[in-house]
């Protein structure tokens, strides 16, 4: 499904209380930080990390991670090109709406395709920050967190991104950390580079 496939008769409702006056009442701005990058890169891992950082400072968050929405949200959808490119389509729409909250949102997909990305900073506009966890795939084959590379190998798993799928790294991303090692000083570069942005 596209945006071009919604209904003519769907029409927006406008709520009495605004974006801005939920800024306000959370005494700092919404925004949509997109950690891209392979399994294993860390992008849940420094996700999490950040928002604990957050939290304890006060600001309202909520992470959006990639196995957890596809228990729910995107459970319908394969690993398939076209369900992956409709898998971050929903959330980047999904996104729109927590900024539209005033919360900031962490997100953490492999993402692999830039027109994907790119999609959802259309979707999300300004509000939107692609950071990129850049991590070698032999770092992250070596991880294997979830034991997914071995199995891709095995060819248990099709469209695997970095094996049997490609990554495409992004060329302007708002803010790129070195995940291979040292994730707490990413953590800390993530967590000034958000404060600032979503500063009143």
């Amino acid at each position: 499904m596209s945006d071009q496939d919604k209904s003519s008769n769907v029409v927006w409702h406008h709520a009495t209380v605004t974006r801005e006056r939920r800024e306000a009442l959370n005494q700092h701005n919404g925004g949509v930080f997109w950690f891209t990058g392979l399994s294993g890169a860390g992008k849940s891992t420094l996700a999490h990390a950040v928002e604990e950082k957050l939290h304890q400072q006060g600001y309202r968050t909520y992470v959006l991670d990639g196995d957890n929405v596809r228990h729910g949200l995107c459970a319908d959808l394969s690993f398939s090109n076209d369900d992956r490119k409709e898998n971050i389509r929903r959330i980047g729409h999904m996104a729109k709406l927590y900024v539209e909250a005033g919360v900031i949102v962490l997100t953490a997909f492999i993402s692999p395709f830039r027109a994907d990305r790119e999609n959802v900073r259309k979707i999300c506009g300004n509000d939107f920050h692609e950071l990129y966890c850049k991590c070698s795939l032999e770092v992250c084959e070596d991880r294997d967190v979830k034991g997914l590379y071995k199995r891709a190998r095995a060819g248990d798993i099709t469209d695997f991104t970095g094996i049997s799928s490609p990554y495409e790294e992004p060329e302007a991303a708002e803010l790129q950390v070195d995940t291979e090692t040292h994730l707490g000083e990413c953590a800390d570069n993530v967590f000034n580079y958000i404060a600032q942005a979503v500063k009143r």
